[in-house]
């Protein structure tokens, strides 16, 4: 793998004249090489050269060794986050025991939950190749049984004497929340509907004793 190239600083560059950026990512603007060397010795600090290829090329103001460190650490952060997908390979073969099919798939599941991808290879040999159904049926398994944890990315297939199945991890479902059930709330009568069922019950009142007074005149 080539290294990459540093940058040219101070005396190291070559052009007569670049275009400078200051300390504080101001544009001072284009200058002679010799004016901007002067301006970073001023400042004791380096004067880096960051777009070679541009016309002219575009210099700044920097600590490089602090610069080098920071671009260093960011490059080593960045690779520790980055995961290269890998595909891990598990064989079976068509008369594959019940214990070591279980522990093969313990392993698929591992795989799987690591992000890689699995390869699942069926070995057929001898007069096993005329009997070709029993490895689908097998694979067929296998997809069933990791169907919580993986996709099949490339059906089953005949590669030379072996049956070949590649899965991928499944990406975990986004639950989604369930909205707060909302109570209906009690709707208080209105001061209007109160003072309808205050004047109704008047009313009914005043009706019971006219009729009560009326009854009892008719009976003297």
């Amino acid at each position: 793998m080539a290294q990459e190239k540093a940058a040219h600083i101070n005396h190291e560059i070559n052009a007569p004249e670049v275009r400078l950026i200051g300390v504080e990512g101001e544009q001072i603007g284009v200058v002679t090489l010799e004016i901007a060397i002067s301006l970073a010795n001023e400042a004791e600090i380096d004067l880096v050269e960051i777009a070679p290829t541009a016309q002219p090329p575009v210099c700044r103001l920097m600590d490089y060794g602090k610069f080098r460190y920071q671009e260093s650490k960011k490059k080593h952060e960045a690779k520790l986050k980055q995961k290269q997908v890998q595909i891990k390979e598990v064989k079976f073969r068509p008369n594959t025991d019940e214990g070591d099919y279980n522990i093969k798939l313990r392993n698929l599941i591992s795989f799987l939950a690591d992000g890689d991808k699995a390869k699942v290879t069926l070995r057929f040999r001898g007069r096993e190749m005329a009997h070709q159904e029993f490895g689908i049926r097998l694979l067929e398994r296998i997809r069933d049984d990791l169907e919580t944890y993986a996709i099949v990315e490339q059906f089953p297939r005949m590669e030379g004497r072996q049956m070949v199945m590649v899965l991928s991890p499944k990406k975990k479902e986004v639950k989604t929340a369930k909205p707060k059930e909302i109570k209906p709330r009690e709707l208080k009568p209105s001061t209007t509907e109160k003072d309808s069922d205050t004047t109704q019950d008047a009313e009914s009142l005043e009706t019971n004793i006219t009729i009560e007074t009326k009854t009892r005149a008719d009976k003297i």
